[in-house]
């Protein structure tokens, strides 16, 4: 899927390298794009916390059997 849809379950694509603060806080659930930061998203980890302004394209949505 090469857009992320909102409220779905999102995870870092394979292929990311670098290291996020979150990376201990995934799944996240996706709530949506910033309409004044084109391509940057709004996230909620597993432990409640927000995060937000990473790249939408850095993630991907979890499949059903990953759920």
């Amino acid at each position: 899927m090469s857009q992320l849809r909102e409220k779905s379950l999102v995870t870092l694509k394979e292929d990311i390298t670098s290291s996020f603060p979150f990376a201990k806080d995934l799944p996240m659930i996706f709530l949506g794009g910033i309409t004044n930061m084109a391509g940057q998203g709004i996230f909620i980890g597993k432990s409640g916390k927000s995060y937000f302004g990473y790249h939408i394209s850095h993630f991907r949505e979890l499949s059903e059997d990953e759920i």
